[in-house]
């Protein structure tokens, strides 16, 4: 009799464990899910903002149109990814293309006078800022949800429960170079 005792003693301890892990994986994988979202929350912001400052500097920039345009086919193209690898691609892509417009930008003083085109670059450096905090979230909740399925014993629970890992949201080779500046 005591021997069953300790067999369903044993049988719930290791059911309590198992729920246990369980939980906090789901846990650690929904808030990696939150973070993602908070990126693709700035990232549509970002997205909204960027036909604004298109649309405002067109007029200005009539000699400029293939810039606008690659602003214009990186936007769609970023706001068309459906995983984190090609956001993260597509973002970067859609980064240096507004890098090159605002560089443009840079040659037509009355643009720079305009409190449209002021309000719109403030508007987007704050969403970048934003989304840069988001990025980091995210990334720092992707690591500690691929922590708990790599260490024993959650690693167990894990392949049990066929959870897989979470990619990052790196920054593409192009972001990585540092700009060089012009001192001339």
């Amino acid at each position: 009799m005591s021997g069953i005792l300790v067999l369903i003693a044993v049988i719930v301890v290791l059911a309590l464990w198992f729920a246990s892990v369980y939980n906090g994986l789901v846990r650690s994988r929904n808030q990696a899910d939150n973070a993602w979202s908070q990126i693709d929350v700035q990232l549509k912001r970002r997205h909204d903002l960027i036909p604004n400052l298109v649309q405002v500097v067109k007029d200005y920039m009539s000699y400029e149109k293939e810039v606008l345009e690659n602003v214009t086919k990186a936007r769609a193209s970023a706001a068309g990814a459906t995983t984190v690898a090609q956001s993260a691609q597509a973002e970067g892509v859609l980064t240096a293309a507004l890098g090159r417009l605002f560089a443009v930008m840079e040659n037509y003083p009355q643009l720079k006078a305009n409190q449209n085109v002021g309000q719109l670059q403030e508007e987007l450096a704050s969403t970048e800022n934003k989304i840069s905090f988001a990025r980091q979230f995210y990334n720092d909740s992707v690591m500690t949800f691929n922590n708990r399925l790599q260490v024993i014993p959650s690693n167990i629970v894990a392949g049990m429960c066929n959870f897989k890992p979470k990619d990052l949201f790196t920054v593409p080779e192009p972001e990585k170079e540092v700009p060089k500046a012009n001192l001339r």
